[in-house]
């Protein structure tokens, strides 16, 4: 959500932010917004003019009554039925003119970081570094063969009960998955120093809303009932803790994660990774969360950024960190990190985590600020990145460790976890 005041006082920065965005109509969106606002601000102040003018009047009602001058008593009575009138009818414009600026500034997406590149699309995205080289092997069977083939990944049976973008794991393999979330969780608390949380996997409307999925992403979500949403990320419940709150400084940062299913209909992949792990309805993810001041926002990113490349690291899946340009990033993120992971069948990168820095985008929709020792209450910064999908791991997990005889061996980072299987399969 934007500053209407900051619009106001800077609109050419908006009109070149969103632009650079991939927003065609930016001067015309600004244009529409600033003229809601003066609509609504002449509003505002014809009623309070009317207001001033009934009170006034109203007041004279009864010093004409002392004097006993009816005339000018019913001749201000009516005056004040006229400025009622006035007031219901500057009223119902400034709900509405409200309404209507309110809804077109939460349409429209954060503005880009300077550092962001210029670009439209993921060809605009700039590798940053790169760790690990791909293990030189002729073993690529795709995540889905291989799994199949142990009999360990069902994808006939979920479709038969559930549709497509499902699958039923077994056995080792569902044990491996499960494994790979309780690492990740136990990376991110006992080394990195997250809070661990448990939080709602069902949120209404105004958590969704909070965090940008709505209105904008409706078809994107899975609604539950008429009032709550499944989340697609725990990114929602755990940014949404601080909601309407007031955080003192010296709490911050909060850092928060947690291991939860994300639920999300994938509207807008048709015909994108319609086979395997890859794109699913359903599927884990730990998610990592940070609430902080908007002096430290950018520090806080780099450090989130390197608590999700360590997974990786110890996982010795090899990766590169791409720093993407303003045409690829989300609807709230002001600058994103992807973390992508080399898969063998595919011969390439695919993207494993995406750790982005909101600034105080999710904050305004959300009304969440902090109190400095002096000074008034401000705006936090919210930043989330996944620590990591903890499906799309158990994909380049299998790809990257699988063997000559189709088992898959277990990472090291992994074995505490495996009840003393060293390999699935």
């Amino acid at each position: 959500m934007h500053d209407i005041k900051a619009i106001r006082d800077n609109p050419a920065v908006f009109v070149a932010g969103w632009s650079s965005r991939g927003v065609a109509d930016a001067q015309a969106i600004v244009d529409q917004i600033l003229a809601l606002d003066i609509e609504l601000r002449a509003a505002q102040t014809a009623g309070q003019d009317a207001l001033a003018k009934r009170n006034a009047a109203s007041k004279l009602i009864g010093a004409a009554m002392g004097k006993k001058d009816m005339a000018e008593a019913d001749r201000l009575k009516a005056e004040v039925e006229t400025l009622k009138g006035e007031i219901s009818a500057q009223g119902q414009v400034e709900a509405d003119k409200g309404k209507t600026l309110r809804d077109l500034l939460a349409a429209q997406q954060n503005l880009a970081a300077d550092d962001a590149p210029d670009g439209d699309d993921e060809a605009g995205n700039v590798e940053t570094t790169r760790w690990g080289a791909p293990r030189q092997t002729n073993l690529k069977t795709d995540h889905a063969d291989l799994g199949e083939a142990m009999g360990l990944l069902d994808f006939e049976a979920a479709a038969r009960m559930s549709g497509a973008r499902f699958a039923v794991l077994k056995g080792g393999l569902a044990r491996l998955e499960r494994a790979i979330g309780q690492f990740m969780l136990d990376l991110q608390t006992t080394e990195h120093g997250y809070l661990e949380v448990n939080p709602p996997y069902l949120v209404r409307d105004e958590a969704m809303f909070g965090t940008g999925q709505l209105p904008k992403f409706f078809d994107d979500q899975f609604k539950a009932g008429d009032d709550h949403w499944l989340i697609p990320t725990a990114e929602v419940s755990l940014t949404n803790l601080v909601r309407e709150q007031i955080t003192p400084e010296e709490e911050l940062p909060l850092r928060l994660t947690a291991l939860t299913p994300c639920f999300r209909a994938e509207a807008g992949s048709a015909g994108r990774d319609t086979r395997g792990l890859i794109r699913q309805h359903q599927f884990h993810k730990v998610e990592m969360v940070s609430i902080t001041t908007p002096d430290k926002s950018d520090e806080e990113h780099e450090r989130m950024t390197t608590c999700a490349e360590a997974v990786l690291q110890k996982l010795e899946l090899p990766y590169r960190r791409m720093l993407l340009c303003k045409g690829d990033m989300g609807f709230s993120a002001k600058k994103t990190f992807d973390l992508e992971v080399w898969l063998p069948s595919q011969d390439t990168y695919r993207e494993i985590s995406s750790i982005s820095n909101c600034g105080d985008f999710q904050a305004r929709r959300m009304d969440a600020r902090f109190k400095r020792k002096e000074g008034k209450p401000e705006f936090v910064h919210t930043l989330n990145g996944s620590g990591l999908a903890v499906g799309r791991t158990l994909v380049a997990v299998m790809e990257n460790y699988q063997d000559e005889n189709g088992r898959i061996a277990v990472p090291a980072a992994l074995l505490p976890y495996m009840g003393g299987l060293t390999h699935v399969g």
